[in-house]
């Protein structure tokens, strides 16, 4: 019972998001068939685009139209960015660059919070968690952005580590992959990874004062031991809800990062079709980025349920 209402929020949670996302992009200015055909094109021809798209329907018959395609996986075709080829054709291509690209900023946020958050927590009060916490309120105010061009800088540019700009596809050259989206990863990662420090150190301190963590030390059970079967076990709750959380900021995150550094994923396709008035490739991107995160959230609350101690003995 609890699945199947939890299938049917999804599901109403996706159509909302997609009724939005049409709605809003109908009410935006600009003209898809201008921008394909130019500003000086013939009403003629402008009128029989707007047909040969179906433009000329009225708004909700649009949407239905869309909505049972899109339910399909038929998210209809591109009008002004590569006219007439499929959206999802494009969207297939891209989206293994995102998603490298998301999950390399989501394991180096990981590896990086886990290090601050742990050292900050186990040397609470001392000069070295003044420095983590200092580290980690500078990661939340740096934007995503403005840290990439300072990388390219740094790294790119005056110490010639990194590539600059570009990206190789990982299909092509995994090395290759690894090195040219390191920067832009690591822009991405940068500012997560202090807000999952932040909660880290918060989860471990909170726990370390529990009474069967007392117990248990009072047992003899050696501290290291007690540290990661309990403490750090029961902290990573709040650790990977707030991961799972904060998801749409790093999907955000793809859509700048990609434009700076040059990477052709869905982030940067979404971009193309806002300037070029592609309604059907901006929707299907919106609502890739809506399943991609409700999707996540979804596998967050499974692996809170298992990692919770009075989940497990239910």
């Amino acid at each position: 019972m609890a699945a199947s209402r939890r299938a049917a929020v999804l599901l109403l949670t996706v159509l909302a998001g997609a009724m939005v996302v049409f709605f809003a992009m109908k009410a935006a200015p600009g003209d898809p068939a201008l921008s394909a055909l130019g500003e000086n094109a013939r009403p003629e021809l402008v009128a029989a685009f707007r047909r040969l798209h179906n433009l000329d329907l009225p708004v909700g018959e649009q949407f239905a139209t869309w909505i049972s395609g899109a339910l399909r996986g038929d998210f209809g075709r591109s009008l002004t960015l590569a006219g007439g080829v499929p959206v999802g054709q494009l969207i297939a291509g891209r989206l293994p660059v995102t998603a490298f690209i998301g999950l390399y900023a989501l394991i180096l946020a990981g590896v990086i919070s886990m290090i601050v958050g742990t050292v900050a927590a186990l040397s609470r009060g001392t000069a070295l968690d003044t420095l983590m916490t200092s580290f980690a309120v500078l990661g939340v105010s740096m934007p995503d952005f403005w840290l990439g061009y300072v990388l390219v800088f740094f790294l790119a540019l005056n110490l010639p580590i990194f590539p600059s700009y570009g990206f190789v596809s990982p299909s092509d050259s995994l090395p290759g992959a690894l090195l040219s989206g390191f920067l832009p990863a690591l822009a991405i990662a940068a500012p997560m990874a202090a807000v999952f420090s932040r909660v880290l150190r918060a989860a471990l301190l909170e726990v370390m004062h529990r009474p069967y963590v007392q117990v248990q030390r009072s047992l003899g059970l050696s501290s290291s031991f007690v540290f990661l079967h309990t403490i750090f076990r029961n902290a990573l709750i709040p650790y990977v809800t707030i991961i799972g959380l904060q998801v749409r900021y790093l999907l955000g995150g793809v859509v700048v990062i990609e434009r700076v550094f040059g990477i052709p994923g869905i982030g940067s396709l979404m971009v193309d079709g806002a300037f070029g008035r592609d309604y059907p490739v901006i929707q299907a991107c919106a609502l890739t980025f809506l399943v991609i995160v409700l999707g996540t959230n979804l596998l967050v609350d499974l692996l809170c349920a298992r990692l919770d101690p009075k989940a497990r003995g239910r």
